[in-house]
């Protein structure tokens, strides 16, 4: 009788497990697709409300500093506070900025609106890693990462896709109105979520505040190279690093900058998210240019890639959870290096070896950040995870903008070049990053790789 009632519990445990990773991989997937879908919606914002390019700029920078800050800050917080009612403040805030969006017709409600969008979106992919590795055994989790993993590239993909339908059919402002829908899973996640206690603590404002003001600067600094802000967020980062050393429970943990092993899946993590967006940054630009597609067949071109990264990660995880996560990572590295050569020397010879090859690539990155994922949530002890996973993810993030600006930069700097030798050179430069990143895993394997648990 009692081995009865115990199988009854944890089979009502794996049903709600599932049904959280369902929910909050619908939720990552709305998120990531609210960033990639309004991007494409700019040039209408710009016709619209009569603005330049350097004005209509700070919607996108806006967003993107608010958004990394955010998810660190939500998974700091996941250290003292429940997750359910962290969410539960990230998804009204970003709600409510919906509603605000929808009726914004000026350039100031639009940017509030979506920084306070920022704001609450960081919850979501903030408090997604801490979540799975708090509660999903580890044998299960690489599934689950996975999911959450595919929702993110799903999102890029469709983003684009719906954005411009939605722009082109309905208006802007309706584009908020699909981000809105998030307030809907409000009560499923409160009814879903475990309970957790409140533990008082003294929150580290001070040291949130000079991290803020640091990544801030830092991205302001790429997209302007003005070297008095890079100074300052310089500074910043010195008084940080000193600051952090001397509170009892710093915003952010030093010892975990000193985890090598940490810091080297840090960097594949990084190398993983720079060579992706700047792909995505590239892609349209070849399509538009040299092989003069519009908006909709450049979305439908990406698209396939998006969705067979989406049905692949049910494998993945299932690998990840069988064998480890040493496997993924080297598998998605490799996928990123085919993917890189082959964009390299046929990404201008035909639109179709774009679609072919973003398949690979796609594939590649889902698997590779979902292992390294979840090999963070491994190497981590309990206490750090919650700052472990934000600040990985703070790092990723920063990554992609790292990649969209540098291959920007690198396009603007080979203008005189023929278009195909400019676009090759560029993927040639991320074939080398992403070497780089295989050679520092080749070292974290050797130093001591953390093996699966059955």
């Amino acid at each position: 009788m009692s081995t009865l009632s115990i199988n009854a519990k944890q089979q009502n445990e794996a049903i709600q497990e599932n049904k959280v990773v369902l929910f909050w991989s619908f939720t990552v997937w709305l998120v990531v697709m609210n960033t990639t879908m309004f991007n494409v919606a700019l040039p209408s914002v710009l016709q619209d409300l009569s603005l330049d390019s350097a004005t209509a700029s700070w919607i996108v920078s806006g967003y993107s500093i608010v958004f990394a800050i955010s998810t660190l800050t939500f998974s700091r917080l996941s250290d003292y506070l429940p997750i359910s009612k962290l969410l539960l403040i990230g998804l009204s805030i970003l709600g409510i900025a919906s509603i605000i969006g929808f009726f914004s017709t000026n350039f100031t409600l639009l940017l509030t609106s979506r920084v306070l969008q920022a704001a609450g979106a960081g919850s979501v992919p903030g408090l997604a890693m801490v979540l799975a590795s708090r509660y999903i055994p580890v044998a299960r989790r690489g599934k689950a990462m996975a999911l959450i993993a595919s929702a993110s590239s799903l999102g890029f993909g469709l983003g684009p896709v719906i954005g411009g339908a939605i722009t082109q059919y309905l208006g802007w402002n309706y584009l908020f109105a699909i981000t809105g829908l998030v307030v809907l899973l409000i009560p499923i996640f409160q009814r879903l979520l475990p309970k957790e206690d409140v533990q008082i603590v003294k929150f580290d404002t001070f040291g949130g505040i000079l991290t803020a003001l640091t990544v801030t600067g830092l991205l302001l600094f790429l997209s302007s190279f003005n070297y008095i802000i890079l100074l300052s967020s310089l500074i910043c980062m010195v008084v940080m690093w000193k600051h952090i050393h001397k509170v009892e429970i710093p915003f952010i943990q030093p010892k975990l900058l000193k985890n090598k092993k940490y810091l080297k899946l840090l960097f594949i993590g990084f190398t993983a998210f720079v060579s992706h967006f700047a792909a995505l940054f590239l892609m349209p630009i070849i399509l538009t240019t040299v092989f003069k597609k519009d908006p909709a067949e450049v979305g439908m071109i990406i698209f396939p890639g998006a969705i067979l990264s989406a049905i692949a990660a049910q494998f993945i995880g299932r690998l990840i959870d069988r064998f480890g996560n040493k496997p993924l990572i080297l598998f998605g590295q490799l996928f990123l290096l085919i993917s890189t050569i082959l964009f390299a020397f046929f990404s201008t010879v035909s639109p179709y070896f774009i679609l072919f090859t973003y398949m690979f690539m796609s594939t590649g990155f889902s698997a590779l950040t979902s292992s390294v994922a979840n090999e963070v949530s491994r190497i981590l002890p309990k206490d750090d995870i919650g700052t472990g996973m934000g600040m990985a993810q703070l790092i990723q993030f920063f990554g992609g903008a790292f990649g969209v600006t540098l291959t920007g930069i690198m396009i603007t700097l080979q203008q005189e070049l023929v278009e195909t030798v400019i676009y090759r050179n560029i993927f040639l430069g991320l074939i080398v990053l992403v070497v780089v990143a295989i050679v520092n895993f080749s070292f974290y394997v050797k130093n001591g790789y953390v093996k699966a648990q059955s």
